[in-house]
């Protein structure tokens, strides 16, 4: 699987697929150990080598599986990211309930906001702790959208302190919306930035702001929610779809069918143009895709291959389902 190089970090070289750790930490519903393990099994033979975690996933449950799995491959082949911004603190009382924030897992823990230079060491040390690694080789701020201030003027130059003394590899942002990853992009040392859901087969806001000014600084951008957290995810979306982690509303139902109609025509299911759209524009380093299990991972790799024809793309745009750069 080809390679791309962050043009500010050229040492740091992403697959241009990369596999999601959130289902390791049981979002939704369990995963077993072995069935995420073997999940990153299938993703290393089918030559992925960019992986993404974070503490939020699972309650760390998803960095602890993702060390593990990690653990004996060469170290210098792959690369792995991880995220700041909520420290877990211990919740003995709420240690009987269930995580509300939809991982499968118990509330043995709660996240504190905090993107203070202190915060900040202090959640990539527990990270290392999890892993078990000797590195993190990518370290984002994780959806610091109430918190801009503290973000950019203490979390990003403690990591990018880190990062200049060689401890990190590259810095960057992971957030649901593009107009602050602009920002990011605009006023601060990033190196990357990880747009989730903006950038889709399905929407497209991204493309008036974060792209066009990461192309002008260098910056490389990581797509993640292709599928728009399951609305793309199947060749006709469902009526119990969800959107941005909830029920899809209507009219996104509607929205996307009509476009799943226009790729059946074209002999393409929906799944597969949403992956082939998002890595097709010249600003996206890399892909990063949730995967639970194997037989997903196959199913990835399978609709990575997947050629699409530019007529699929040209007729999108004739019925008014894709906008034009």
């Amino acid at each position: 699987m080809t390679r791309r190089t962050l043009p500010r970090r050229p040492a740091v070289g992403l697959t241009a697929l990369g596999l999601g750790a959130s289902q390791g930490g049981n979002l939704y519903h369990a995963t077993t150990d072995e069935t995420f393990a073997a999940a990153v099994d299938a993703a290393w033979d089918a030559g992925i080598r960019y992986f993404d975690t974070a503490p939020h996933y699972g309650l760390g449950l998803s960095e602890r599986r993702l060390g593990a799995a990690l653990r004996t491959r060469p170290r210098d082949d792959y690369v792995i990211s991880t995220k700041v911004g909520r420290l877990l603190v211990p919740s003995p009382r709420t240690a009987h309930l269930r995580d509300p924030e939809g991982f499968d897992v118990a509330a043995t823990h709660r996240r504190r906001w905090d993107f203070s230079r202190d915060g900040v060491r202090r959640s990539l040390e527990a990270s290392l702790t999890r892993t078990g690694l000797d590195r993190i080789d990518i370290v984002y701020l994780h959806d610091p959208d109430g918190h801009w201030r503290q973000a950019a003027t203490e979390a990003l130059p403690a990591l990018t302190e880190l990062r200049d003394q060689g401890v990190i590899g590259a810095v960057g942002a992971g957030m649901n919306q593009s107009a602050m990853l602009t920002r990011f992009v605009q006023e601060t040392d990033v190196d990357l930035v990880m747009c989730a859901g903006r950038y889709t087969l399905l929407e497209q806001g991204a493309l008036r702001d974060l792209l066009p000014a990461a192309q002008r600084a260098g910056v490389g951008v990581v797509i993640a929610g292709v599928y728009n957290s399951g609305l793309l995810a199947t060749d006709r979306p469902p009526a119990d779809a969800t959107y941005d982690y909830r029920q899809a509303p209507g009219e996104l139902i509607d929205r996307a069918r009509r476009i799943a109609g226009i790729c059946e025509a074209h002999g393409v299911t929906l799944p597969a143009a949403a992956l082939a759209f998002v890595r097709a524009h010249p600003a996206v380093t890399a892909t990063v895709v949730g995967l639970r299990s194997r037989a997903e991972v196959q199913q990835t790799v399978d609709r990575a291959a997947t050629t699409v024809p530019d007529a699929l793309w040209a007729a999108l745009r004739a019925a008014g389902l894709l906008e034009v750069a």
